[in-house]
């Protein structure tokens, strides 16, 4: 891990914290990149922040449902307005509006729950190599540089707030059909605050990362195909604390792609074999010439 991977890590961080301008209203910053849009694991992150900061502690939050409704703009800030929906004597709820130029871009639910203990089981982790014994997929694609176009190159060559070995490494462009399956092994590329507040905002900020290409899988395509990509929904819900000091395993599946639609879930897993999140995403996958 590289200090510029390290510095990429603590923008991150810094994006997540959000600048309060009125009670239930918060704004969130953009990095300075050549973008045409907000990454949409941002604006998750950042609306799962300003509703955090409207909820007493000890309430963690349990699920989260999303909507990415329009494409959002990085030279401007986003501005999260929070609604306090309820709050009971176990459960809280808040739904967040995202706005820019006037119009939502995204909206959220989140629930929130008193710590309470109670019946306990979990799917087991599946058996996969350990990410000592893999590649990391920016090492695979940096010594591929020349073979891409020159627009993606400053893609590929950008620091990473997060390193990631796949089990199965191809290709981010058309590749060879197979099943849709995916375990990528993935960690900070450095510290991370010790607050489960910070912890699960880092968490549904990565957890769109790699998720709709895993309905490409058997069509052959990849993020570097010529196929439409976007978000549309977006569900988690946190089982167990993330710790963030070691690798995580997201293994993801994609039961179905219809209508230019893929659906995608995911389960995350600390090294030790424990159930941290679950996650599930519908995405636009439209075929271009």
């Amino acid at each position: 891990m590289n200090d510029a991977n390290k510095a990429a890590l603590m923008e991150v961080l810094g994006l997540l914290e959000l600048e309060q301008i009125e009670e239930n209203i918060f704004r969130g910053m953009s990095p300075k990149a050549r973008t045409q849009r907000v990454f949409g694991g941002q604006v998750l992150g950042q609306a799962l922040a300003a509703a955090i900061r409207t909820v007493e502690p000890p309430r963690l939050c349990h699920s989260l449902h999303a909507y990415f409704l329009r494409p959002g703009d990085p030279r401007i800030p986003i501005l999260y307005e929070v609604d306090r929906a309820r709050d009971g004597r176990s459960f809280t709820a808040r739904r967040v509006i995202a706005v820019q130029h006037g119009v939502q871009i995204f909206n959220l639910a989140a629930s929130f729950q008193v710590p309470e203990s109670g019946f306990d089981h979990q799917f087991d982790m599946p058996k996969v190599p350990p990410p000592e014994d893999l590649k990391d997929a920016a090492e695979f694609l940096m010594r591929r540089l020349d073979q891409f176009p020159e627009h993606l190159r400053d893609w590929i060559q950008r620091p990473r707030p997060f390193e990631t070995r796949p089990v199965i490494l191809d290709g981010p462009g058309d590749r060879a059909p197979r099943a849709p399956f995916d375990h990528i092994w993935f960690r900070a590329a450095g510290p991370v605050p010790g607050d489960i507040h910070r912890r699960q905002i880092l968490l549904a900020y990565v957890s769109d990362m790699t998720l709709l290409d895993t309905s490409l899988l058997p069509h052959g395509k990849g993020f570097f195909s010529a196929v439409q990509l976007a978000s549309i929904d977006h569900a988690m819900w946190f089982h167990r604390d993330a710790l963030f000091d070691d690798w995580l395993l997201y293994a993801q599946d994609s039961p179905s792609a219809s209508n230019a639609r893929g659906f995608n879930r995911g389960l995350i897993f600390a090294r030790d074999g424990r159930l941290v999140a679950s996650v599930a995403q519908e995405g636009l996958i439209r075929p271009r010439a």
